[in-house]
């Protein structure tokens, strides 16, 4: 099951837009693209808030992540919040795992991106939900329809793959675009 809700989370990302579809691997890929959004980030920061980075503030330090000021309450509301189309223990294992990274001592000197990289994604993602949930019937039967010619290019294994997404409703999308886009996938 860990295996499958792996994919699941990449093809959510593969289909939100976010993510190279040539990456083997989602760890390893979240993780560059972490690192790389770090680097990036902080390069372009003003000096001004580079001096703020060594501040201190009244914060009760034991409730947040090392070195910020977040605390996992926030996190595990965002992930609430951001990723309704998947049950209760699903959001559950999203948080565990990213916890988990979170509070890894070798990730002290990037906690902060993280967390920030991973609040960026959950929004775009929860966003994407809320404009399909708008989406005019019409447009949802046209995506159907290009979603049914890409399915056309995939190799079988990988539209199984989707199939089984589907079918469990792990993809970020309203219960009524699951309904046709797995019509789609079975009528094909």
């Amino acid at each position: 099951m860990g295996r499958l809700f792996r994919k699941g989370v990449l093809f959510t990302l593969l289909f939100a837009g976010l993510v190279a579809p040539a990456a083997a691997d989602p760890i390893l890929m979240i993780l560059m693209s972490i690192a790389r959004q770090m680097v990036t980030k902080h390069a372009q920061k003003p000096d001004s808030e580079k001096l703020l980075e060594g501040q201190t503030f009244n914060f009760d330090m034991g409730k947040v992540y090392p070195g910020t000021l977040i605390e996992p309450d926030q996190m595990r509301r965002l992930i609430d919040d951001s990723f309704l189309y998947l049950g209760d223990r699903q959001r559950r294992e999203i948080f565990d795992s990213l916890n988990a990274e979170l509070l890894n001592p070798r990730n002290a000197a990037v906690r902060g991106a993280m967390i920030e990289y991973f609040t960026d994604r959950a929004l775009i993602v929860r966003a994407a939900q809320l404009q399909l949930a708008r989406m005019p019937w019409s447009e949802k039967e046209r995506m159907a329809a290009d979603f049914k010619s890409e399915l056309a290019t995939l190799p079988p294994a990988e539209r199984e793959q989707i199939g089984e997404l589907l079918r469990k409703r792990m993809l970020p999308v309203p219960s009524d675009l699951n309904q046709l886009l797995l019509a789609t996938f079975d009528a094909r």
